[in-house]
């Protein structure tokens, strides 16, 4: 089971990676959605959360409140080390469940993880290869602006919040650069799905 780690900074294309990579027959995982699964109303991470940062953090119907949670740490390096102690095992227990569960169905399965937080919780586990989507980040706070409307502000936080993109490069395999046109990454999706074999079997 080829096992690849896809990950970028935010509005740096990385979904659109994954989407290209899912049409050329790629399980993709999505660490995103592994996060709110342990999350669940009622699940352990969960009531670890409300413990720690107080059930101002559920809403009325059990599920966390996001924003609220959001709120709380952003900005605060220690609350958000507290959260990362919370929920980074459980996210990493469930992923591993579900990559052996693509092996087991297909072994010969080209596995991908869609991880935002590679660099800083995931970069030593055993990937064959790791892809890292780029694009500088003025182009990235242009789309956050543009696309997401959020205020430059806050994009420039948003951004700064998160590794940096040398720390990123510095563990890539392999880089796309998203910054040009749509076409052009997925010009080179399509080119990295030919070299697969040939760049897992260097490794």
């Amino acid at each position: 089971m080829p096992l690849i780690a896809l990950t970028g900074g935010i509005a740096s294309g990385k979904s659109t990676i994954a989407q290209r990579l899912a049409e050329h027959g790629a399980v993709v995982i999505d660490a995103d959605q592994v996060v709110r699964d342990v999350q669940r109303p009622r699940s352990p991470v969960l009531d670890a959360i409300a413990e720690e940062f107080g059930t101002a953090m559920i809403l009325p119907d059990g599920s966390l409140d996001r924003a609220a949670l959001g709120t709380r740490v952003f900005g605060d390096p220690e609350a958000v080390a507290r959260l990362n102690t919370i929920v980074h095992p459980a996210v990493r227990v469930e992923s591993w469940r579900r990559f052996a569960e693509a092996s087991a169905a297909d072994p010969e399965a080209v596995v991908v993880y869609d991880v935002p937080l590679l660099v800083e919780a995931r970069v030593d586990d055993p990937w064959e290869l790791i892809v890292v989507a780029h694009a500088p980040s003025d182009v990235r706070l242009r789309r956050l602006v543009e696309l997401r409307g959020m205020s430059e502000k806050d994009a420039a936080a948003r951004i700064a919040s998160q590794v940096s993109d040398d720390a990123r490069l510095a563990v890539a395999d392999v880089v796309i650069d998203t910054s040009g046109s749509i076409d052009g990454t997925l010009r080179q999706v399509d080119e990295l799905w030919d070299r697969l074999p040939r760049l897992i079997a260097q490794r």
